[in-house]
């Protein structure tokens, strides 16, 4: 029994002592809660097959995705950053995410670009010894010729700066076929390819081997040397007045750079950057079928002369322009949840020998269904679900790191002169810092390896994640969907999220015609682009952003970049790096 005066004592300290505990409960809640991605993830997910089932419906039987396919490329066309096309396809994305209900529909401006550009018409003939048609194009940002030209062909083959006092004051005036011959041998493999279950049970496992780390930093070795050494060619034949330069198609995948195929990204362009005035190209440029430059390079091996005449006719617009990402929303009704985003999105820009059907109006229109089919089944999602459509991709992932750089993170590319040769995006960085917008957001989810089906997902080495993506895929299974890969899949815009934090995932699909003959081509048309695998992928990406919307939890995450120097993710350079491809 306690003395009265210890029961008084201890009653006053209570009194006391209950208000302050109180208080400091009301004031810190904030500081020892765990941020809402480190929540206990349930063993057992939530499934909602009754959703499923519904989204199926929707996407497989009831799809507009091949309508709003032929829209982007047919009636819009290529779409280069800063180009009048691109204009239009920010402003059709905008009105049609409108027009089937999405809220805050809207461009997002990303910054100033470059100069914008429009190819009117390019073609290019053999006059002598023979009269021959060429199938080229003009590299995006060249000059015009100010009508046809001809000329005397000469072969010029530059790799060293030893290499350029043999053409000096021989080129002007001369139509100069620039590069190598490679060998174009016969098509001895599937130009069209899916994943066999062999193939995805090796991508499933994960690498352990140092070997990235080191062939990474001999290409950029490499990479540094070609571009100093693409400058000082540009320059060159500008100063010795070339009337035009014809580069070779390079190859693509399994051969299929031949047939009359031709590839129009960075490694057919003159210059690192021909989209910035000061460091524009001063000579027309085309890039030109194989088979074509061949028949005149061994005209010219045979001491054969050559005439050959061509005419691009081109359009610059603002030296200036801005890169907008088309953004839209369907708002979460959840009211604890519904300040937390779900995105989705895919690349909108594109190159210009084709129509940018496969790269990326594939993922464009994939993630455009995504929206439309959630709209059409009315769902009353918890979390908002954002869609954003890319633009500058494929000049270094512009636009998504413009929209991650303003709204949720940044980390700052070291100025060292070493690294100031190096495009922003390839740069080491300081340390990350972060903005509010960060933590609101639970996941992106993006398409960009062309028009095949859903196979899996890439977990960008998020561990926490697999599990859960298992049981979303668990009734997929008779779609085909079955991979799950801890590998670091690189190349497009799931790298600006996962930079700063944000849980970034690109989905395994199957390659089809993608690396070996569309990718940066002539040939990524509507033509390639496979229906019944767009609706699955449609399908499948409505279900993950549904589940991610749904759910109690916001994505594992994994813990934050080291905050010393980092290599930034990179895109790797189509034609400067061997192999490379948006993946």
């Amino acid at each position: 029994m306690q003395h009265p005066f210890v029961r008084l004592f201890i009653y006053l300290l209570l009194a006391i002592a209950i208000p302050a505990l109180a208080a400091d409960k009301k004031t810190k809640p904030a500081e020892a809660e765990a941020p809402a991605w480190e929540q206990q993830q349930p063993a057992i997910e939530k499934i909602d097959y009754s959703m499923y089932a519904r989204i199926r419906e929707e996407g497989l039987q009831h799809s507009h995705i091949m309508e709003y396919a032929s829209a982007l490329t047919d009636d819009i066309g290529p779409r280069l950053t800063g180009s009048p096309n691109l204009a239009k396809a920010n402003a059709w994305t905008r009105d049609q995410l409108t027009a089937m209900g999405c809220v805050n529909s809207h461009l997002d401006d990303w910054g100033e670009f470059g100069m914008g550009w429009q190819q009117l018409n390019t073609w290019v003939r053999m006059t002598a010894p023979d009269t021959a048609v060429l199938i080229a194009q003009a590299t995006p940002w060249s000059p015009g010729t100010n009508g046809p030209v001809s000329g005397e062909a000469v072969w010029v083959n530059i790799q060293e700066d030893k290499d350029f006092d043999q053409y000096r004051g021989k080129l002007a005036g001369k139509i100069v076929f620039l590069g190598e011959m490679r060998a174009v041998p016969p098509v001895d493999k599937a130009l069209f390819e899916r994943y066999t279950e062999k193939q995805l049970e090796e991508l499933a496992q994960y690498p352990v081997s140092d070997r990235a780390g080191q062939d990474m930093q001999a290409r950029l070795k490499a990479y540094l040397q070609r571009i100093k050494m693409a400058d000082k060619i540009a320059q060159f034949l500008a100063d010795e007045k070339a009337a035009g330069v014809i580069r070779p198609s390079r190859d693509g995948e399994n051969g299929g750079g031949a047939g009359g195929t031709i590839f129009d990204d960075n490694g057919a362009a003159l210059g690192r950057t021909p989209y910035k005035r000061e460091t524009a190209v001063k000579v027309p440029v085309v890039v030109m079928a194989i088979e074509n430059w061949g028949r005149v390079y061994r005209l010219l091996q045979a001491h054969v002369p050559v005439t050959v005449e061509m005419d691009v006719e081109t359009k610059f617009t603002s030296d200036n322009e801005h890169g907008y990402d088309t953004i839209a929303e369907i708002a979460g009704t959840d009211p604890e949840l519904k300040d937390q985003v779900v995105m989705v999105g895919g690349h909108l820009d594109s190159w210009i020998a084709g129509t940018g059907a496969t790269d990326n109006g594939a993922g464009t229109v994939v993630a455009m269904e995504v929206m439309r089919i959630l709209k059409a089944l009315n769902v009353q999602l918890r979390r908002t679900i954002r869609i954003a459509l890319w633009t500058g991709e494929e000049q270094g992932l512009f636009g998504s790191r413009g929209y991650v750089k303003e709204h949720f993170g940044y980390a700052a590319p070291l100025n060292t002169p070493e690294q100031q040769q190096l495009p922003e995006f390839m740069r080491q960085t300081g340390p990350l810092e972060l903005k509010p917008e960060q933590k609101l957001i639970s996941a992106y989810f993006n398409v960009d390896n062309g028009s095949g089906k859903i196979r899996g997902i890439y977990t960008q080495e998020n561990a926490a994640v697999a599990p859960i993506f298992e049981q979303w895929m668990a009734p997929l299974k008779d779609l085909g969907v079955t991979t799950i890969t801890m590998r670091n899949t690189g190349g497009t815009d799931h790298l600006s999220f996962d930079a700063v934090g944000i849980p970034g995932f690109q989905f395994i699909q199957d390659d089809l015609d993608y690396e070996s003959r569309t990718h940066h081509s002539n040939q990524d048309v509507y033509e390639r682009l496979q229906a019944a695998d767009l609706r699955q992928a449609a399908v499948v990406e409505a279900i993950f952003v549904y589940n991610a919307a749904m759910r109690d939890q916001m994505m594992p995450r994994k813990p934050l970049p080291h905050p010393e120097l980092r290599q930034q993710q990179t895109k790797p350079l189509p034609g400067v790096f061997p192999g490379a491809v948006d993946k």
